[in-house]
């Protein structure tokens, strides 16, 4: 409803008219406010000697105009989004009559209540109110309490104030907000969200704009979002500015508004251009599908290591998109005095995301050393090693608990399992060997997750054996064993020996054709790892295949060449040894490739 609230007492019809047309008026996006808009909220003030306080939306629209006392201006309470590590998404921007635009205690505390974007404040100076200069404050992070930090900026000139990138501002802020949230009484609602795909011919094999948009949803869903809402926008191509158009961005930035969305999330990885775009036209957060799977990544991550890789990948992610936190980004001193040019705020947050790059990845090298020398001390052991492979949710972790009277986190949910899990499986001849759950795969999986779990991909690369577990229930199973296959590709290890594992065989009707044409196929088992359909045939598989790469024999080698006696403990595993009178009884495993040289003296 466009009415002035507040002490109006006193004042001119003719005066409240001017501020009731104040809501017509539009702040640019982007903008902390227009030096146009301050400059007749200054005008205004001068001449009725009250404090003036205006609402504003991150969209630029004028929410609610009050009229304070002559002392301060009564600030009532805002209700704006409020999820978790959210800000209200609104900002209030009041007058001072007597030109000093340093923030007040009232002002900070209204700040923190109401969780504002910013407390504007308009010094009038008076008589030449062209002169009147702004400070601003805003919340900038928690303390070890999870209390509120506030910084004050400023003062500034008009034209300053209106050259600064407010909402770039807003989403740094935010986004270290959701960082130190834990859950407290700060999260008490999950953020809304809506969910945008566009169909451009792009989606390859039997995916659809729709099963992809299906997908990108389980992934919100994993992530604690509400999804309310999807939109698809069909074009021959995206657009460079926009992606999907500005005019369908202007539109969901109206539905956004009417109906409190916290969160739009994209079904393709956007530039840093177009992210920045469309958060300044929708005045919401906005994130890729790189951006989602990286923060479920986030969540999931247990070990060092396993958190140490997911920072990586979002470092590598957000380094093009920083904007920088510095509000004017001017140059840092550089030397006594502060002389030369220095570095500029962007500059120095770039240096040192470079610098905490760097050292992750001196940080998750020495950890790929490590893993090196425990398969190479399974290689000379020969214990052979298997490594689950699949896409997301297809049953990895519940068939290894399985095989391996094991108990680790199993759920029918997108990339519940992270950090890879080793076992000790003992196979129906009592060979043992080490089975090894690993992340799942999606479609499309981002780059820079790939590039950093590098040293936990390597395990299947040198897996001696795979097993591609797929969820045969799931309709386009043969669209996400494609995607395993490219991920394989990737990491080097698509001429490895696989096992194809179709899983969820209990979920398909006992009388459909496609569960017995698939059991038909070479190396490959239809399989419940939640009911145990299959699994004698599944170790039984596994055993055979095993048997090719290693063997177990019986020599007899003569004193006279005993330094092939030695070479074995060093290439093979050395089950018996007993010395005789003609030579050194050994029963040995090696590999197959080994055996060449040691023929003779089997026995």
């Amino acid at each position: 409803m466009r009415e002035i609230l507040g002490n109006k007492k006193g004042i001119r019809d003719s005066v409240l008219n001017e501020l009731i047309a104040l809501y017509d008026v539009q702040v640019p996006l982007g903008q902390l406010i227009s030096a146009e808009l301050a400059l007749k909220l200054a005008d205004i003030t001068e001449f009725i000697n009250r404090e003036i306080s205006l609402y504003i939306s991150r969209s630029g629209q004028i929410t609610n105009i009050v009229i304070g006392g002559n002392d301060s201006v009564e600030l009532p309470a805002v209700e704006g989004r409020r999820g978790i590590g959210r800000l209200s998404g609104i900002r209030c921007v009041h007058t001072h009559p007597n030109g000093n635009p340093v923030l007040s205690g009232v002002d900070f505390s209204a700040l923190k209540n109401n969780k504002f974007d910013a407390m504007v404040t308009i010094g009038v100076t008076a008589p030449d109110y062209t002169q009147s200069i702004i400070s601003f404050g805003m919340i900038v992070g928690l303390d070890k309490e999870e209390q509120f930090i506030c910084d004050e900026y400023g003062p500034f000139s008009l034209e300053e104030a209106e050259a600064i990138n407010f909402l770039n501002v807003i989403n740094t802020i935010e986004r270290i907000l959701d960082k130190q949230t834990s859950s407290s009484s700060l999260a008490v609602a999950a953020e809304k969200t809506i969910l945008v795909g566009m169909d451009w011919g792009q989606i390859k094999g039997g995916w659809t704009a729709e099963d992809s948009l299906e997908e990108l949803k389980q992934l919100a869903d994993t992530a604690g979002a509400v999804v309310v809402n999807r939109f698809i926008q069909r074009r021959a191509k995206p657009d460079p500015a926009f992606f999907i158009g500005k005019g369908k961005v202007q539109e969901l930035a109206l539905h956004a508004q009417q109906e409190n969305i916290d969160l739009c999330i994209f079904d393709d990885e956007l530039t840093p251009a177009q992210q920045r775009n469309i958060e300044q036209v929708m005045g919401v957060r906005i994130l890729d599908r790189t951006a989602l799977i990286l923060d479920i990544f986030a969540q999931r991550a247990r070990t060092n290591e396993g958190k140490l890789q997911v920072e990586l990948a979002q470092l590598q992610y957000n380094l093009p998109r920083i904007m920088g936190k510095g509000l004017i980004l001017s140059r840092l001193g550089g030397g006594i005095g502060t002389r030369g040019p220095g570095e500029t705020k962007l500059e120095v947050d770039r240096r040192r995301i470079r610098d905490r790059i760097a050292f992750i990845k001196d940080s998750i090298e020495k950890v790929r050393a490590v893993r090196t020398l425990h398969r190479i001390k399974r290689a000379k052991n020969q214990v052979p090693s298997i490594s689950l492979v699949g896409y997301t949710n297809a049953g990895k972790s519940t068939l290894l608990n399985l095989l391996t009277q094991s108990d680790i986190y199993a759920k029918d949910q997108l990339f519940a399992t992270l950090d890879p899990t080793t076992r000790q499986l003992i196979l129906p001849d009592k060979h043992e060997a080490i089975l090894t759950d690993t992340v799942g795969f999606i479609q499309r999986l981002p780059h820079q997750l790939v590039a950093a779990f590098r040293s936990t991909l390597e395990e299947v690369a040198e897996a001696d054996l795979l097993l591609h577990v797929i969820d045969v229930s799931h309709e386009l199973y043969q669209e996400q064993s494609d995607a395993v296959y490219k991920v394989l590709e990737q990491i080097g290890a698509q001429n490895k020996t696989i096992l194809t594992v179709y899983n969820k065989i209990d979920k398909l009707p006992s009388e459909n054709a496609l569960a017995q044409r698939l059991a038909q196929q070479e190396n490959s088992v239809c399989i419940s790892a939640k009911s145990g359909i299959g699994i004698e045939e599944l170790l039984a598989l596994i055993s055979e295949n095993l048997k090719l790469k290693s063997i177990e024999v019986t020599l007899l080698i003569p004193y006279t060449e005993s330094e092939k006696a030695a070479k074995l403990h060093t290439i093979g595993t050395v089950l018996e040894q007993e010395y005789k009178e003609n030579g050194t009884f050994m029963k040995v495993r090696l590999a197959s490739e080994q055996l060449e040289d040691f023929e003779k003296f089997i026995i």
